[in-house]
């Protein structure tokens, strides 16, 4: 499937049950799925709520919660839930992002490399880890540096699948800078593949999208130099 610039393998889970998924790598659109009343909580009840059932879940495991060490840790998680590791889940978290005019008028490629990714696998709620490098033509608009490792870090900021976060920061990025011309390329760890089932350590996964003047050969390989690929 040609989707936005982008050639996407995708398959409907629809007739999948759980099981039937399993470690198999998939997602099921270009939105992150959200209900529709997702917001109708403030975020305090979300904590307390989010405490409450994580609460219940260390008990059914067999922890002692009178324990100095575990007794704040339904807490603890709760806030990091909602204020820090899913708090991209959230639009208005969602970074401001001003355009200046191009007044050097550089019209050459602008590559920001190495812009940490911290994020979430929403298969198995286990950290996905690992670089975003970014690169874009200017259509007469510039964005400071900044933003471009804030989009990251928004999208970045919720239960994912790396090629829907691909694509969501590529998206983001042709909305802000008013271009096709962009470039994302993703290399992340997970360890949902570290830690479980295979146990593969060493292994990465890279993701990317190329739109408009990086879908052409030469464009793209200057790219990828500049990236060491």
């Amino acid at each position: 499937m040609k989707q936005n610039g982008t050639l996407l393998n995708t398959q409907s889970i629809e007739n999948f049950d759980i099981e039937e998924i399993g470690d198999e790598h998939l997602f099921s659109s270009i939105e992150t799925p959200m209900r529709p009343d997702a917001f109708a909580l403030e975020d305090e009840v979300k904590i307390e709520l989010i405490e409450k059932h994580f609460r219940h879940i260390m008990e059914i495991m067999g922890l002692d919660l009178t324990d100095d060490s575990l007794k704040g840790t339904p807490k603890r998680v709760a806030k990091m839930y909602i204020k820090e590791v899913f708090s991209g889940l959230d639009p208005k978290n969602k970074p401001s992002v001003a355009l200046f005019e191009n007044k050097y008028k550089y019209n050459q490629m602008l590559v920001e490399k190495d812009i940490s990714v911290f994020s979430n696998c929403e298969h198995h709620f286990v950290p996905i880890y690992g670089k975003a490098h970014i690169a874009y033509i200017s259509s007469g608009k510039v964005i400071g540096l900044s933003k471009l490792n804030r989009i990251v870090e928004y999208f970045s900021k919720r239960p994912q699948v790396q090629e829907r976060l691909t694509v969501q920061i590529a998206n983001e990025l042709k909305q802000a800078l008013q271009t096709d011309d962009i470039a994302v390329v993703v290399d992340a760890k997970h360890m949902c593949v570290q830690s479980r089932g295979v146990r593969d350590a060493g292994s990465s996964t890279v993701t990317a999208y190329y739109g408009g003047k990086f879908e052409e050969e030469a464009t793209k390989k200057e790219f990828l130099t500049y990236l060491g690929m």
